[in-house]
Formats: C-alpha cells, structure tokens, sequence
C-alpha cells in the first residue's frame, strides 16, 4: 500500500519576539509532527505593513503578504500558535489575517486551520484562540474543534532555550497534530 501524500502545514506565531513561546510552539509543533506532517513557519509577519487598502495598486499586495497569501493558499492547514493581548488576538496576527483575506480568492476559504497557544498566565490563550475562531466564522475557515492546546504556565514547560520539555506537554501537542492531520486528510477529500 502506497504512503498517503505529506499534508503540508504553515504555520504562523502571533509574536514578533524571536523568544516568544509561541514560536517555541511552532518549533515544537514542528519536531513533533507525526509522519506524513511538514510544517513550515511563516516568519515575515513583521514585514506586513499595517493594513491600508491605499497600499494595494490596482490588485496587488505588498510583497510580504502576497507570500503569506502563497503559502497560505499552497499549504493543507494552518497552525496559529497565538498569545493573548489583552483577552484577545495579538494586532500583529489579526493584521496579517486581515491582509491575507482581501479579494479576490480570499485564502482561508475552506482551509483546515489548527489553533494553540502558549502563555504565562493560567488560560493558556483561552480567550485569543476563541477570538480567532470567531474571525474564521466569516472566513469560512475549517478550524479544528478538538483537541485543543492551549499552554499554561509556559515558563515552566519551556526551558531557556525555548525548547518544550514538559513531557505532558510534549504528548498534548502530538495528540492536537495527529488529530490535525487528520482533520486535514478528512477535508482533502
């Protein structure tokens, strides 16, 4: 029996810290992705200018969100790891979905999208990754339902190089990717 084709992720940290725990999130997500998985993450979100439909000539997007657009459109699922601002979506990320979701071909349309999230406080990004749910509504992105990641405490799971050492943790995030890639697979088809 042939292998099932690579569902291709992109993933997207809602920080522009280089030491965020989101991103070390991502990196995590990333090193534990089941076989059959590929995630890449998108590291350009500081380069997407505020939005401004005045920027775009004619139909054209600034460089850095035409690319998140690319691989938007070119990936099987997203994976946003999201803090939480101020009991909702960082503007770095909301911008960027923003950009992203001009016309023509909006991107997120029927995409399967994961969302986790790592903090310092208890909730874990409880109320961001909700939010962003709410965006995808309007979207019409497929958001995973369950299971849910939503990283509390991440001082204590991270160590100082940001990698994820929790090994509860570290089992949580390779269930939500399994469950991911089938959700992916599951609307592939």
């Amino acid at each position: 029996m042939a292998d099932s084709p690579t569902i291709r992720v992109l993933g997207l940290a809602g920080s522009l810290r280089q030491k965020s725990f989101n991103r070390a999130a991502l990196r995590a997500a990333a090193e534990l992705a089941p076989p059959g998985m590929q995630i890449e993450i998108f590291d350009r979100l500081g380069e997407i200018p505020l939005y401004d439909e005045d920027m775009r000539e004619g139909q054209s997007f600034p460089p850095a969100v035409q690319d998140l657009r690319d691989r938007i459109k070119a990936a099987d699922a997203l994976l946003l790891a999201t803090p939480e601002y101020n009991y909702s979506v960082p503007g770095v990320l909301k911008n960027a979905i923003d950009w992203a979701s001009r016309p023509p071909e909006q991107p997120f349309d029927g995409k399967p999208i994961a969302i986790m999230g790592a903090s310092p406080g208890v909730l874990g990004t409880a109320r961001a990754q909700y939010h962003l749910r709410q965006v995808f509504i309007f979207l019409n992105g497929l958001v995973m339902n369950r299971p849910e990641v939503m990283i509390g405490q991440a001082g204590t799971r991270f160590d100082a190089e940001g990698r994820l050492t929790d090994e509860k943790t570290r089992e949580v995030v390779q269930g939500f990717l399994a469950g991911l890639k089938t959700w992916a697979e599951r609307l592939r088809r």
